[in-house]
This record gives C-alpha cells, sequence and structure tokens, in this order.
C-alpha cells in the first residue's frame, strides 16, 4: 500500500512538473508580430517599447518594417493568410481600415480613457503611436544660410543642386501649393478644385529635373548625409534623430511651415497572436512609456499625462509646443481619405514620366 501510494504521489509530481514545464514552454512561445517604419522610429520603440514590454511580460516582439502600404494587409486579407499583429498606419488608412473592419476596435477604458489623450490622437480604431511634422531640413555645415521658405525648396538660382523629394501625393501636393502663394488655410479650398489639381502638378513640374525621389524616411535622410541634395522634405524627428546619431549640423526650417499629421497603433482583426497584441498597446498607452519614447523621437505622443512627465529639453524637439503653432499646418484626413486614391494615381503616373 505504501508502495503503491508513493507511485502515486511520484506520479502526480511528475504529471504537475510536466504540466508546468509545458506551460513554461508556452509562455515562451508567446509572441506579437510589430510592423513599423523602420529606421530611427523603429529604433526608438524598440528601446521604449518593444524591450521594456518583453522584459516585464516575457512576450516575444518580432519586428517587420514597411513603408505604410495598406495594399500589403489588404493583400493578407485577401489571401486569408494575415501574419501581421500590430501595425503604425498614417491617418487615411486608419479611417478606412477600421470602416472595411480590417482592425480591432480599442478599449479605451484599458487605455486610459479616451478623454485623456490629445483631441486628434484618438480613433476608434487606433491610438496615436506618433504625431509627426513634415519638414523642410539641410545641413547648416554645407548650406549657410539655408532655406527658411518653400519658395526656397524651388529656388535653384540661389540653392543649386538637388532637392530630396517624398513620394507622396499628400505631402508634395500640398507644398507644391504653398510654395505657389496658397495660405495654408485655403490648401484644401484650392485642391478640392481640378484647376487646383492642375496648380499644383503644374508648380511641381518646375521643379521636376531637381528632384531625387526617397522611397522612404531612412532613404530621403540617407540622401541629405550623404550630400546627394542640398535639402531635403522629411520628417522632423528622423532629421533630429540622423543629426544627433551622426553628429551632424542638420537643421528643421520651422518658419517654412510644416504639416502635422498622425500615425496610429491599431490592431489587425484576424491576427495570429491577438492577445499578446492588446497587451501591447495597453503598455504603450501608458503616459510612462510615451514620455520615454520621446527621449529617443521628436515626436509628439497621446497622453496629456506624459508631457507632465517631459523634460523641457525634450519638449522643445516637439513640432507640437505652443511656440511652433503659428508655422504649423495640419492635413485633413477627411480631405484625404475622399481623395488619395485618385490623386495618388495621378501623382505616380506624373512622378514615373
Amino acid at each position: 500500500m505504501q508502495a503503491r501510494l508513493r507511485s502515486v504521489v511520484l506520479g502526480g509530481v511528475a504529471t504537475f512538473l510536466a504540466a508546468g514545464l509545458m506551460a513554461g514552454t508556452a509562455a515562451a512561445q508567446e509572441q506579437v508580430i510589430v510592423v513599423g517604419w523602420g529606421g530611427v522610429w523603429q529604433d526608438a520603440y524598440r528601446k521604449a517599447l518593444f524591450e521594456p514590454f518583453a522584459a516585464e511580460t516575457g512576450i516575444k516582439v518580432v519586428e517587420e518594417e514597411f513603408g505604410g502600404e495598406y495594399a500589403k494587409l489588404t493583400a493578407q486579407i485577401e489571401a486569408g493568410k494575415i501574419t501581421w499583429d500590430l501595425a503604425a498606419f498614417e491617418s487615411p488608412q486608419v479611417i478606412q481600415g477600421c470602416d472595411e473592419g480590417a482592425f480591432v476596435p480599442l478599449d479605451w477604458d484599458a487605455l486610459g480613457g479616451r478623454d485623456n489623450q490629445l483631441d486628434y490622437a484618438a480613433h476608434d480604431c487606433g491610438i496615436a503611436s506618433d504625431v509627426w511634422a513634415t519638414v523642410l531640413a539641410y545641413d547648416a555645415d554645407k548650406l549657410n544660410p539655408g532655406p527658411t521658405s518653400w519658395q526656397d525648396y524651388w529656388d535653384t538660382t540661389k540653392f543649386p543642386g538637388k532637392r530630396g523629394a517624398y513620394k507622396d501625393a499628400r505631402i508634395m501636393l500640398e507644398i507644391a501649393l504653398v510654395a505657389d502663394g496658397v495660405p495654408g488655410d485655403q490648401i484644401y479650398d484650392v485642391l478640392a478644385t481640378p484647376e487646383g489639381v492642375d496648380r499644383a502638378f503644374a508648380k511641381l513640374d518646375e521643379i521636376k529635373p531637381d528632384l531625387l525621389w526617397a522611397e522612404s524616411p531612412a532613404d530621403g535622410m540617407q540622401r541629405l548625409l550623404a550630400g546627394d541634395v542640398v535639402m531635403t522634405i522629411n520628417f522632423n524627428a528622423r532629421v533630429t534623430g540622423a543629426s544627433r546619431d551622426n553628429q551632424r549640423n542638420l537643421v528643421i526650417a520651422w518658419p517654412a511651415g510644416f504639416w502635422v499629421g498622425t500615425d496610429y497603433w491599431v490592431q489587425i482583426e484576424g491576427g495570429p497572436n491577438p492577445g499578446p497584441a492588446a497587451k501591447l498597446i495597453e503598455f504603450y498607452s501608458r503616459p510612462e512609456t510615451q514620455a520615454e519614447l520621446v527621449k529617443h523621437l521628436s515626436y509628439g505622443v497621446p497622453s496629456r499625462e506624459a508631457y507632465a512627465l517631459m523634460s523641457d529639453e525634450v519638449k522643445a524637439e516637439l513640432p507640437t509646443t505652443p511656440e511652433r503653432a503659428e508655422w504649423a499646418m495640419v492635413y485633413s484626413d477627411d480631405f484625404w481619405v475622399d481623395r488619395q486614391a485618385a490623386l495618388t494615381e495621378r501623382f505616380n503616373a506624373w512622378a514615373s514620366q
């Protein structure tokens, strides 16, 4: 009887240990697949979000990179093989994807409350990953004085050399109109008309031979660092990050005017790891995470509480400071959701000619 009892007990212990080992193995295999914008953007999220999240939860973060292409997601959906859990899309794609059911609606009660976010930084399906600015930048050690307006970007006599351009209809058409004298608050009134669209393309025709296209933000910054272009269109945190990392005197021409836009973290409907994905979004929503993020990436963040945790030095690099408000223009999500496909098709055809 004692031998039998000992056998039962030992068998139970072995079963318990085996079950625990299996559970530990399963937990160690948990992962979340995250798609971001690469370069200094991805480096910052790795330091402030991915690595701390993995350390706290034991969940592995598998990183991928893209250029914001919504078509890559629709291809997965149409094939019935969704491989992404989280992605950082621009706001027009977030609106589209939410309407189409491609993204999971967020539980804002679990994310600190929607009212505690900046007004334009919270969406039914997305929490702002960053509030960024499209800016004009140059290397002050090579170009001094540098450009101070978008008219200077077009002035190849005053500033000879190639210009870095970003292959995006939304960015380039709006810049072209401002360079042609359209006030920032009238851009969409003009661009909503066929004549206004023609006007933007006519302005781009003037500078087209002097443009070097960037397919990604990282590519654009590398062209400036290498001296392939004398000035470039890029995103503010890319400029400050490249300047700091490469010990270069890269300057943003804030008074020229800049455009503010928002990217959002979204959870992909039908993604392979929904539980870990929801946990990662919650980790990101914490003010402490966002306050750490801006130490590595000079973009605005959504949590109002995060700003109280930032130093004045850090806040001074953000595009959302009151001092820069007079030069800021805000991308209209509603305008571009309705028109992006048609204008992008025309822009891509123009750029390829």
